[in-house]
């Protein structure tokens, strides 16, 4: 099939601005199918977030958010250059996430942050849901509940709420390559008075 500029153009529109060739080699790759080109690009951004997952981050950019003075929020994005944190597209990524803090109150960034005694606690209440299911089917029902109770709590895990078939982590995974480096949520506080 031929690749055509409306199509690639298409396809960075449904991506979020992913780079011209990024979209005509995904194009090419998925014989001219623009939804089988997202898949491709979507499997290349967790990739390439991947392979830059130690370098180091030296600069960021700070996104707030403030809901009707009552509820606010506060994010450090971070990134490995300032060309990088000054983009107006990063900054306005770290206030989409700062306003997904404000409205859905994660408690921790990453799973590897869930305390110990948190996932002891869970697993002692789902024991008992599981416990008259097949024994060689428990751990996998076990694993599933977990995921599903605390990824409400962790804000990589959540739903964007402006784009619920993506989560945060899949943004992060988006921007990564887009920028050509490693994003990624150093620290997030959200504030309320009510």
């Amino acid at each position: 099939m031929d690749i055509t500029t409306d199509s690639i153009k298409q396809l960075r529109e449904m991506t979020g601005g992913v780079s011209v060739m990024q979209c005509k080699k995904a194009l090419e790759e998925a014989g001219g199918d623009l939804q089988k080109a997202v898949v491709i690009l979507k499997k290349h951004s967790a990739a390439s977030a991947e392979k830059k997952a130690d370098r180091s981050l030296a600069a960021g950019a700070i996104g707030s958010y403030t809901h009707e003075g009552s509820i606010g929020a506060m994010v450090l994005l971070s990134c490995e250059t300032d060309f990088v944190a000054k983009n107006p597209e990063f900054v306005a990524l770290a206030r989409e996430i700062a306003m997904q803090v404000a409205a859905t109150n994660p408690s921790y960034t990453s799973s590897d942050e869930v305390p110990d005694e948190a996932k002891t606690s869970a697993i002692a209440v789902f024991e008992k849901e599981v416990a008259d299911k097949p024994k060689e089917m428990q751990e996998k029902i076990m694993e599933g509940k977990l995921q599903s109770y605390f990824r409400d709590q962790v804000l990589l895990d959540q739903a964007f709420i402006k784009d619920e078939t993506k989560t945060i982590k899949d943004l992060l995974n988006e921007a990564t390559q887009k920028f050509g480096e490693r994003v990624l949520v150093t620290r997030f506080t959200r504030l309320s008075a009510r």
